[in-house]
């Protein structure tokens, strides 16, 4: 019979209906041993003391729900050999330990598992890791894993469909020429051995880009590769086609007539070779033809004419030939996007030679132009060309001149150009309908203000202006006053006016949101002090003086400049009266340039 239970000793946490759903609490053996003892004594014994000592069993029976054991265990139990930890459960966050720093290792070519006892010894979590979650392969990992692992060699692709800062070089150093082309093709096309998956990955890469010689027996060596291997034609995303402007001709007994092999080198030299004009280059119509019919996919054309004193036309059509269309037309190709046309001088010399281009690429929407050499002609034909621009053209980089060199004197064949045409109006004409405009070459005011006038506020889609300025052209100059560079205050002038000029045109450019003038001299003393303008984003850095910051601050006064420096850095003069300059900006790219401080530079200068 147990004794009636004390309310205030019970426990706070027990049910009420504990004793009836669960089995009774075990005695301890305190209370076990009174009991017997109390039974085997006389019925006499004292009450009270009965009930002291069944209070102190209650209390301790209440106050230790589980069976009482040791108050404290021992600090490091032993363990049995069979011992083995149990796993964490699947709902942690973390349900697999790390146990500090392991070797990597492939699990698919690990040796068989050793022994209970040897596994246990080395690492007991990782081995029941190992053995409950399935073992991945490459060829299981999802593709996105794939195309970083490959982006990461390879570099990250660059769209040919989507609008990207592409359209610009000069703003991106980046351009078509390398970005969808590796320089180690070669070396990494053992990749697609890896796996089938990596090998139409690896495939995608090695033939988004590919360069062709412009030969016919070059023409057909492709179609007959990408016929007998027709699922890497789709690959194929940019086509480069170079004309050849050398042929290696020499005489020897052994050669056949008109055999193309390299003549003999010896440590001396070449042996008894010269070079001729091409004798087996393919015409653009051969050329056209070829990327019809066998690069359903191209987006990118790149057209290479080659540089050489005297260097061939290249031919358009064949005379009689099958191919040849009634008026000379091309074949024409719909998914070219983008033209690039290197040597522009061997492939468009007249409008018509445009239009034939043009017309066989009816989607054509952006135009890369650049010319070997400067020379009037490349001026004359392409101001010509530019009044035969479509509208559909939205996207246009010329480049007539890559010496990026100061002149002492403007040079004879521009002043041939300045003689027939106004280079400066013809440009803002076609950039009157475009985009995006980026130019390298000789401009002026002029273009800014003819630029103004031919666009409406509108209608306008011009979006960006990059610039990069050869010189500045000025009507009724001297020969002495024609010249570029920091050092020139006339060069300086003209420029100031060609900024002033481009702000102002801004008023009516409401869409232009990116407009950078430039000057590049790489003979320069102090390059960072090449004079610049930019805005983009709603700040402005580069040349200031008083005229345009109140141009600014009237046309859009939302633009402010980054900041304003009044000099250029530490100056003095030396023994010999030469300019000397300890500029502040060494190697940083300069924010802010005065104009008023090139006068102190037109003496010479002297750089510490």
């Amino acid at each position: 019979m147990f004794p009636p239970e004390d309310p205030v000793l019970r426990d706070p946490f027990e049910s009420p209906f504990a004793r009836d759903i669960f089995a009774p609490r075990d005695v301890s053996v305190d209370r076990a041993r009174h009991v017997d003892h109390h039974v085997d004594h006389d019925d006499d014994h004292d009450d009270e003391g009965t009930a002291s000592v069944e209070l102190a069993a209650i209390i301790a029976a209440t106050s230790t729900p589980v069976s009482p054991g040791p108050s404290s265990p021992p600090l490091e139990p032993p363990k049995s050999a069979d011992f083995i930890p149990p796993t964490r459960p699947s709902s942690t966050p973390f349900p697999n330990a790390q146990q500090g720093p392991s070797e990597i290792r492939c699990l698919t070519c690990q040796p068989p598992c050793p022994g209970s006892d040897v596994r246990l010894l080395q690492d007991p979590v990782a081995t029941a890791t190992i053995d409950e979650q399935p073992v991945l392969t490459l060829t299981q990992l999802p593709a996105e894993i794939h195309e970083c692992i490959l982006d990461h060699i390879f570099g990250y692709r660059v769209s040919t469909s989507s609008p990207s800062s592409l359209s610009i070089p000069s703003v991106n150093a980046r351009s078509w020429s390398t970005a969808l082309r590796h320089s180690r093709r070669k070396e990494l096309s053992n990749l697609a051995l890896v796996s089938p998956l990596w090998r139409d990955l690896i495939q995608e890469r090695l033939y988004r880009h590919i360069k062709l010689k412009a030969t016919v027996a070059a023409a057909n060596d492709v179609m007959t590769f990408f016929a007998m291997h027709p699922h890497l034609s789709p690959c194929v995303k940019h086509v480069e086609i170079w004309f050849p402007v050398f042929q290696p001709k020499f005489h020897h007994p052994i050669l056949e007539e008109g055999s193309l092999a390299l003549p003999t080198v010896s440590p001396e030299g070449i042996a008894s070779a010269t070079y001729g004009l091409p004798t087996d280059n393919a015409t653009m119509e051969e050329v056209f033809s070829l990327v019809q019919q066998t690069f359903p996919e191209a987006r990118v054309m790149t057209l290479e004419g080659g540089e050489r004193k005297k260097a061939p036309r290249v031919r358009y059509n064949l005379p009689d030939s099958g191919l040849a269309t009634g008026d000379g037309g091309l074949p024409t190709i719909f998914t070219i996007r983008t033209l690039v046309v290197k040597g522009q001088w061997n492939i468009i010399r007249q409008p018509k030679d445009w239009e034939a281009i043009s017309q066989a690429l009816p989607n054509l929407e952006e135009w890369h132009g650049t010319y070997a050499k400067p020379k009037s002609k490349s001026y004359l034909s392409m101001a010509h060309t530019l009044d035969k621009l479509d509208h559909k053209i939205t996207k246009l980089n010329l480049c007539l001149e890559c010496d990026y060199r100061r002149e002492i004197t403007c040079p004879p064949y521009y002043l041939k150009v300045c003689e027939q045409v106004h280079w400066c109006e013809k440009l803002a004409g076609a950039a009157s309908h475009l985009e995006h405009l980026s130019y390298t070459g000789r401009v002026c005011h002029g273009f800014f203000d003819m630029l103004a006038r031919y666009t409406n506020p509108r209608t306008t889609r011009l979006k960006t202006i990059d610039i990069t300025v050869k010189n500045c052209c000025r009507q009724n100059a001297q020969w002495n006053e024609s010249g570029s560079g920091i050092t020139d205050m006339h060069f300086i002038g003209a420029f100031e006016q060609l900024v002033l000029s481009g702000i102002r045109a801004l008023e009516k450019l409401k869409t232009v949101n990116l407009l950078r003038i430039r000057y590049v001299d790489l003979d320069s003393p102090v390059p960072p002090l090449n004079p610049y303008f930019l805005v983009r984003d709603g700040w402005c850095s580069g040349v200031w003086s008083e005229h345009i910051l109140e141009e600014i601050h009237r046309v859009r006064p939302n633009i402010r400049f980054k900041e304003i420096v009044e000099s250029f850095g530490e100056v003095g003069y030396n023994k010999d009266g030469r300019l000397i300059i300890s500029p502040d900006f060494p190697k940083s790219r300069v924010l802010s340039l005065k104009l008023a401080n090139y006068a102190m530079l037109s003496g010479g200068i002297t750089i510490l």
